[in-house]
């Protein structure tokens, strides 16, 4: 038998060495021993009964957007959210959308966008699904996703039930929150509920938006949240950051570094190693009284190119951030490129990059 009779897995599909490579947009790594696809809160109960049951480590996969895999694969349980829907509730001004987590994200801003909701226009084209977004406090071009989000429900591994947190209780920060820091493998999203604008404006505070939108700012005229919908995932095609994308340019796992914050001092270092002033170089202040760095930038100034190359491993060349797989490209390609980078930008700069994506094996 493959699992405990013990365990009630009646409406549960239990599938042994599945390669995991296809289920995530970088398209590489290695196969897990068992793969659970979960598509409703009772069968969540009964997969993470399964791991247990096997004494097994549970890993859970959503869209695999932000996801290295490694080539040996995971010797565990991966659980893959498949839970569907959308629900809306009125609340006066506002509109609640309760999502499942397996719903894809992009369709979910189009969703939002078609009914004249704001709130996640400018978060349009990103990869994978709505249960990640808490996850890493999704954000781009002007908008970030806790400015929205009204509530998470989510299995607790350790206390064995389902429980509900409101947007202070996610804790979110630049790319992080609750789920991928101090309670980081605790929690299975099932569900995130966005708190929308009906009829509100579009976001346009990214310069990339202001430009793409200057003749009919000038005009004194607004552009629709379709419009901005559109231009957004236009950006992110030129780019070569769109999701579902085709071509090597599209087999990557988005942005693969995070921007670093530094305090003022590295800035002026970086000045002095480059020997040109502060202003000539990307940098924006942080709440925290600190100032965070283009990655991209420092990338390229260590001489990474877009477009390097590593093997089958490499830069997109459309953008920096982006490590891709020009074909056929193991993990460990991978890793040795990054690697080859956060090196570089370390001894020249000082800086060491935080890699984004979550490393699984």
């Amino acid at each position: 038998m493959l699992y405990s009779q013990a365990v009630p897995l009646s409406s549960l599909k239990i599938q042994e060495q599945v390669l995991l490579a296809p289920y995530t947009t970088l398209q590489v790594g290695g196969a897990v021993r068992y793969f659970l696809e979960v598509v409703n809160e009772a069968q969540v109960e009964e997969a993470v009964a399964f791991a247990r049951e096997q004494n097994l480590p549970l890993f859970v996969l959503g869209g695999g957007s932000n996801l290295l895999v490694s080539d040996a694969g995971f010797d565990g349980v991966v659980l893959h959210i498949a839970i569907h829907g959308i629900k809306e509730h009125r609340e006066s001004n506002v509109v609640l959308l309760e999502v499942g987590a397996g719903e894809n994200w992009n369709a979910v801003v189009l969703y939002a966008v078609e009914r004249g909701y704001a709130g996640v226009e400018c978060l349009a084209g990103i990869p994978g699904n709505a249960g990640g977004t808490p996850v890493q406090n999704v954000g781009a071009y002007g908008q970030e996703i806790a400015e929205t989000i009204a509530g998470v429900r989510a299995y607790d591994l350790e206390s064995g039930g389902f429980v509900e947190f409101d947007s202070a209780e996610c804790h979110f920060g630049y790319r992080r929150s609750l789920f991928n820091t101090e309670a980081c493998g605790r929690y299975i999203i099932t569900k995130v509920v966005y708190q929308l604008q009906p009829e509100g404006e579009p976001a346009l505070r990214y310069a990339d938006l202001q430009r793409h939108f200057k003749d009919k700012l000038d005009a004194g005229a607004q552009p629709s949240l379709r419009q901005v919908y559109d231009a957004v995932r236009s950006i992110r095609e030129q780019k070569g950051m769109l999701a579902g994308q085709g071509g090597s340019d599209g087999r990557s796992a988005g942005s693969f570094f995070k921007n670093p914050v530094v305090p003022h001092s590295v800035l002026e270092k970086i000045a002095g190693t480059l020997s040109i002033d502060t202003n000539g170089i990307p940098h924006w202040p942080t709440t925290e009284g600190q100032i965070k760095l283009s990655a991209a930038w420092l990338i390229e100034k260590a001489g990474f190119a877009r477009g390097f190359a590593l093997g089958s491993a490499g830069i997109s060349s459309r953008h920096t951030l982006a490590l891709i797989n020009r074909g056929n490209a193991t993990a460990a390609e991978i890793f040795a490129l990054r690697d080859a980078i956060q090196d570089k930008v370390k001894v020249l700069f000082g800086v060491q990059l935080e890699q984004e994506p979550v490393q699984l094996g």
